[in-house]
């Protein structure tokens, strides 16, 4: 990443101020937007800076699709071009389905997917004359799996993988990479607050395959190989980014122990 041009969507705090972290890690010069987090964008921005790199935080609400188009030019500006976007910015709720209102459903989608989309248009134009750059969307193990009380922001999550098959499609012909990731459960800082202080982090791992909770960390290293040239022939895709969540059957709840019953007895041999 050497040089490379970045915008990280939604980079005040959890997995785009991770992302961001990461990329500068690997010597990319870094525009880190964000609406509401400004002290964590801008504290990202002062280790970047003291560390001997590039970087700014900008400002724009999502819910208001000019801001979200016009924030790549002015991150273009300060970066002197712009060869990777990573739409990062997302917003979550739960709440019943019947209780669910105009304005909530609005804001998810205005945030999640609408400014998403108009944010690719205002970098796909920097990008094009340049001759070409990476689109990296942000959507999450919500878009394969259900879970009550989750319909607006599954919904988003989803839209968002539909966005990015078909784009990329349209990009690729125009120098522009397209790839998704779709995320798994990374405890952020929005998810500490709310959870139970006696929340034992490593014990609740354990429901997870790869037996632990995700980090930022692990996205961002991720997003880094999508950006690169080494992942050229990817296009299109939704790579899970989850330590093995949707792998797991919802009926096997207890994986890590042996199974005892004995399936296949009587028409499989040793069985």
């Amino acid at each position: 990443m050497e040089d490379k041009r970045v915008l990280v969507t939604g980079a005040g705090t959890g997995i785009g101020r991770g992302i961001a972290l990461e990329f500068a890690r690997e010597g990319a010069a870094v525009a880190l937007h964000f609406s509401h987090s400004g002290a964590g964008a801008q504290s990202a921005v002062e280790d970047i800076v003291q560390k001997g790199g590039r970087a700014k935080a900008f400002r724009a609400d999502f819910n208001d699709a000019d801001q979200a188009r016009a924030l790549p030019g002015k991150a273009a500006e300060f970066l002197g071009g712009l060869d990777v976007l990573i739409n990062n910015a997302g917003i979550t709720m739960n709440q019943p389905f019947l209780e669910t209102t105009v304005e909530q459903y609005d804001t998810l989608f205005n945030v999640n997917i609408r400014a998403m989309f108009f944010a690719t248009q205002g970098a796909a134009a920097i990008m094009i004359p340049q001759g070409g750059g990476g689109v990296i969307n942000i959507s999450s193990v919500h878009a394969y799996g259900a879970m009550v009380e989750h319909a607006v922001y599954a919904s988003t999550k989803t839209a968002i993988v539909g966005f990015t098959r078909t784009l990329s499609v349209e990009l690729i012909q125009k120098g522009v990479r397209v790839n998704c990731i779709a995320s798994g459960w990374v405890l952020v800082e929005n998810q500490r607050a709310i959870l139970d202080p006696e929340f034992d982090e490593k014990h609740e791992g354990q429901i997870l395959p790869a037996g632990f909770i995700g980090k930022p960390h692990d996205i961002g290293r991720l997003a880094i190989f999508l950006a690169s040239d080494e992942s050229r022939y990817i296009i299109g895709q939704t790579i899970l980014c989850d330590g093995g969540q949707t792998s797991l059957l919802p009926s096997t709840p207890h994986f890590r122990t042996p199974v005892k019953e004995k399936y296949g007895q009587g028409y499989v041999s040793g069985r």
